[in-house]
This record gives C-alpha cells, structure tokens and sequence, in this order.
C-alpha cells in the first residue's frame, strides 16, 4: 500500500468511524470533550508517522491506537492530580498566617519561577502560560500557537520539569 492510499484510507477511517472512536476513548476516559481530543490526537499520531506498513484491520488498528492514547492521558492526568495536589492543599490556607519571613520566601520562589520561565523558548512559554495561566486547553494553546496537542502537552512538561528544576536549585543552594 503506498502513502497515498493509507492517507486516503485513513481519512475515511477518521471521517466515517469517529463516532465509534470517539466511544472508544471515551469508555477509557469519561469524558466526551477529551475523548474528542484523544481521536484527533490519534489521527496526527498516525497521519505523520514516516514508517508505512501494512495494516490488515485498519479500523481495529485505529481503535487500539485511539485507546491506547486515550489510556495515557488517563494515567498522565493521574499522575498530575498527584503532583499538583500539595498546591491545591495550600490553596485554602489562610495568607493571615504567613510570617513575613514565609513570604519573603514565597516572593523568592515566585522570582525564581518567573526567571526560569524566562530562560524557556519563546514558544514553549508561551503555551505553559496559556495552559496555565490563561486557562486555556492543550487543544485551544496547539490552535493559538499553530502546533499539535502532543507538542503542547511536551512543552507544558518540559516548562513544568525547568520551573521545578530551577526551585529545587534555589532551596539546596539558598536555604
């Protein structure tokens, strides 16, 4: 099969069956709108793999890709309600109180966070400050920023992975 006719082929696959993979990911995930996201990411996973073989059940190799990505957005949410849940504890902590020396320390750290998303790419910033702070989805920061979900969600980890290297310099050297 050349390139042509699986790209062919593929497109109908994601045009005719994406209700049913949609339902596939969504058994996974429970959740429509990501559901939704996991078929697209499926169909650029596959549309830009530069390997071509052959593939007998195209549909049940499009359904175990859509399932198999959806799974890693489950067990990759997972593993960040873990390691945002000490901020989300201290999110109803009372500011009243903070020492002036817990806040000397906090400013510090939010100085170090800023100076180290300052050392980022331009563009890789610029989605970890849209995701994060402009309350903006991986879907709607890849459209904004022209580039695919999977890059967002690598440069929203990668800007996370520098921030928390950077802090984690700042307190065995600073403290």
């Amino acid at each position: 099969m050349d390139t042509q006719t699986w790209s062919a082929e593929l497109e109908d696959i994601f045009v005719n069956q994406r209700p049913r993979l949609c339902c596939v990911a969504a058994r996974v995930l429970g959740n429509a709108d990501q559901a939704d996201d996991v078929v697209q990411d499926a169909y650029l996973k596959i549309s830009e793999a530069t390997t071509l073989f052959e593939v007998r059940q195209p549909i049940s190799y499009v359904s175990r890709v859509v399932r198999n990505l959806a799974i890693d957005r489950c067990r990759r949410s997972a593993f960040e309600l873990t390691l945002f849940a000490k901020e989300e504890e201290g999110e109803a902590a009372s500011y009243a109180s903070h020492s002036p020396e817990v806040i000397a320390i906090d400013r510090q750290a939010l100085a170090q966070v800023v100076d180290a998303l300052d050392e980022l790419p331009e563009r890789t910033r610029r989605a970890f400050e849209l995701y994060r702070s402009g309350s903006h989805t991986q879907r709607e920061v890849a459209h904004l920023l022209g580039i695919s979900t999977t890059l967002v969600n690598f440069m929203i980890r990668d800007a996370l992975t520098h921030c928390r290297q950077s802090l984690k310099g700042q307190t065995l050297s600073g403290r």
